[in-house]
């Protein structure tokens, strides 16, 4: 028969356990820079929403949603953040890392033609190529210009990416390898 001690630890750890499941649920839903529409004037505007109030607050149940950052603030902080329902609709589709993830499905790096293949949290992240042939990284991207920064680019591997961003920055320590073209050896007059 079990004593109470043991009963004690098992229900503490299933609370343990689903409070942890609600946490990293919430936190991966909430953190990161996100894409809207603003209610006020129709436009995308980039927002973050405050993850720690979220996740404080979202343990009994859905969590409570408010800003910390929104690219049309200091001069629109006194909005009423009716973006916020847009947010609570569908997280996913409002994530930078997710919008992007999603342009990069089936797509393959513009110049070495590699497969972008499936893009993991951590991992070396591919870029984009815009049209000036600069490349950039997804954090460099101003959240309410990233759809018409996906109109106009194209993928760029990681790898390419740093060879470009090299290239760039540091010219004087590229070295470029071109191969000569190929050209008849000349023949020795007295050669047979």
């Amino acid at each position: 028969m079990l004593n109470l001690g043991t009963v004690l630890i098992v229900v503490a750890a299933i609370a343990v356990g689903v409070a942890a499941w609600r946490f990293s649920r919430i936190w991966s839903r909430y953190l990161g820079r996100m894409v809207i529409t603003c209610p006020e004037n129709q436009r995308p505007a980039g927002v973050s929403v405050d993850a720690r109030h979220a996740l404080a607050s979202g343990l009994g149940g859905a969590p409570e949603l408010r800003l910390a950052e929104c690219s049309r603030w200091p001069e629109r902080a006194d909005c009423g953040q009716q973006c916020l329902s847009q947010i609570a609709e569908a997280p996913a589709d409002c994530l930078v890392r997710s919008i992007l993830t999603r342009w990069y499905e089936d797509k393959s790096c513009a110049w070495c033609g590699l497969s972008i293949g499936d893009i993991h949290i951590g991992d070396r992240k591919p870029a984009l190529l815009k049209p000036d042939q600069t490349s950039v990284e997804w954090k460099d991207i101003p959240a309410d210009r990233l759809q018409e920064t996906l109109a106009t680019a194209l993928p760029l591997c990681f790898g390419c990416h740093m060879a470009n961003t090299i290239v760039r920055s540091r010219p004087e320590l590229v070295i470029d390898r071109k191969r000569p073209p190929l050209r008849e050896t000349p023949r020795h007059p007295h050669a047979v």
